[in-house]
């Protein structure tokens, strides 16, 4: 009668080792779940924390989230890129007030004149600075180097700025046939500013 009940109880604990076997797996995958879920609220919270509070007021759901972010990202870029466009300008117009002499509170006599052409309308505008006590600078000679390349004066002014002196003169081409060297007049007047340093 033993020997006939034996194979039953064989049975019956291989059925318990695969009860066992597919329970644990069961709570293996929840807890894999569970870990997962936690890991999707901390991920989620600290989204909502980089968020501005108005983007995700009254929005709950993740995928509102998410949607937010996203819209945020390229909210972001464009600012990024405008503050570029502005820090370029600005490194610019720091990068001129230096040659003029403008972003310095001492008086300084040792800066070199300077020339600066720029193309303005039908004509151009020349920007030259020079030391106060310098008088070698003679502007009848700039007159006559701008009559050479056919540009007739529209405008002619002084200001003072740091022991500097800038001239700005506008002036407007003649003969637009002829064309305008804007690096040829450049040259010339570099050449001249810098001989009346001498």
């Amino acid at each position: 009668m033993w020997q006939k009940s034996l194979p039953h109880k064989i049975s019956s604990t291989s059925d318990n080792d695969e009860a066992n076997t597919g329970n644990n797996k069961k709570i293996i995958r929840r807890d894999t779940e569970r870990h997962r879920r936690q890991k999707m609220v901390i991920l989620n919270a600290s989204l909502r924390s980089l968020l501005p509070v108005e983007m995700i007021k009254g929005k709950r759901s993740l995928s509102d989230h998410m949607s937010e972010a996203v819209n945020y990202i390229k909210y972001l870029k464009n600012k990024i890129e405008e503050l570029g466009v502005r820090s370029n300008k600005l490194k610019e117009l720091s990068d001129f007030s230096h040659v003029l002499g403008l972003g310095c509170q001492r008086s300084d006599n040792n800066l070199p004149n300077r020339v600066m052409v720029h193309p303005f309308w039908d004509g151009v505008e020349i920007v030259i600075t020079s030391n106060v006590n310098e008088d070698g600078l003679l502007l009848s000679e700039v007159l006559e180097i701008l009559l050479e390349e056919a540009l007739s004066v529209v405008t002619c002014g002084s200001t003072k700025a740091n022991e500097r002196l800038i001239y700005t003169i506008k002036a407007k081409v003649n003969d637009f046939g002829c064309g305008l060297d804007l690096q040829g007049l450049q040259r010339k007047l570099n050449a001249l500013v810098m001989s009346s340093t001498r």
